[in-house]
């Protein structure tokens, strides 16, 4: 059996080891600061473990570009953090930002796996994967512990098999609804979980920005935000369903930044563009009409949003350029590109 180990890496694959680089150099600083302040032991614990895990992911990314002689991306270093900055977030806040962004990871290396060729990269994201879902179990054990998740809603064991009568299960405008699916149920609980952990960053980075343009664009982040939980609870209410909890109240009132505006802004860029991932996943399942026209409407709003964030972050020039394919057009004519 011949190695596919020095094939020249594919297209897909540098994507993930790039975007992979972005997120664990992020994290990085974030974990760093985050243990400057954490008091209880069970959680310094879980972001210890997270900060060696992604420092060990950043060593190894590091010898997949160099061995493609590729420049290695710059991604965020220790100038992106002030460690010694006082605590804007409060302990059970870190631990559910640990529990969204160990889910995000999750996701990302299941896809990393299925788009890599070569055994070693291979290898390595199912490593990484396994990792990550040892985490997970850690994180979600002290968030059950401590009584800080919020259980989805539960639904009643039917009599019996059923099966769909007629075209009306697809409809969903008023008057017309359907009981909610276990499957609308459940994308709609990780959306709100999502979408307020989002709210209180965008809360606490409003409070600490630096830029005024920045700031203006974190308040109108909020204000989506807070918009799309209310949309997603309204449902909820209507069908007499419990919402997870909100997170704002564990933002403290700190001024002081401890994080550059760059990567305050790729967190954001990096979240909106998740939560559309995730939308368009919710929408690939939905079956009520009225449900599916809402996801449309709110994955646009998303979009226009994160197109205005990539401009805010050229024109900053924090935009760190991904690996981009050769300028055909401008080589064929003559030009170095």
């Amino acid at each position: 059996m011949h190695s596919t180990n020095n094939l020249p890496l594919a297209a897909s694959e540098m994507a993930s080891l790039w975007t992979q680089y972005m997120f664990d150099t992020m994290s990085i600083c974030f974990f760093k600061y985050a243990l400057e302040h954490i008091e209880d032991t069970d959680i310094r614990t879980l972001y210890e473990e997270a900060l060696e895990l992604s420092e060990a992911h950043v060593e190894k990314i590091k010898g997949f570009f160099q061995g493609e002689n590729y420049p290695v991306p710059k991604g965020f270093i220790d100038d992106d953090v002030n460690v010694k900055a006082p605590r804007l977030f409060r302990d059970p806040f870190y631990l559910n930002y640990l529990y969204i962004m160990s889910l995000q990871g999750l996701t990302g290396y299941s896809l990393s796996v299925g788009t890599s060729i070569r055994a070693d990269l291979r290898r390595y994201y199912i490593e990484v994967n396994s990792e990550t879902m040892r985490l997970f179990e850690k994180i979600l054990d002290a968030m059950l512990t401590k009584g800080l998740f919020a259980r989805p809603p539960v639904l009643i064991p039917p009599d019996s098999v059923d099966f769909v009568k007629n075209q009306r299960f697809l409809t969903g405008w008023f008057g017309e609804r359907r009981p909610l699916t276990a499957m609308e149920i459940g994308n709609i609980t990780f959306n709100m979980n999502k979408m307020h952990v989002h709210v209180a960053l965008k809360v606490g980075f409003s409070q600490v920005a630096k830029s005024d343009r920045f700031r203006k664009y974190i308040n109108r982040g909020v204000k989506i935000s807070n918009k799309h939980i209310d949309q997603f609870q309204n449902i909820f209410r209507e069908e007499k369903l419990n919402s997870p909890m909100s997170w704002q109240a564990f933002v403290k009132d700190s001024t002081t930044s401890p994080f550059s505006d760059k990567l305050m802004m790729y967190t954001i860029q990096l979240s909106t563009q998740i939560a559309i991932a995730f939308y368009g996943t919710a929408f690939s399942v939905n079956s009520r009409r009225d449900l599916g026209a809402k996801y449309m409407v709110l994955t646009g709003e998303l979009a226009r949003y994160a197109e205005d964030g990539a401009n805010l972050m050229i024109d900053k020039g924090w935009l760190e350029q991904p690996p981009l394919a050769p300028d055909r057009r401008n080589l064929s004519k003559g030009k170095k590109v």
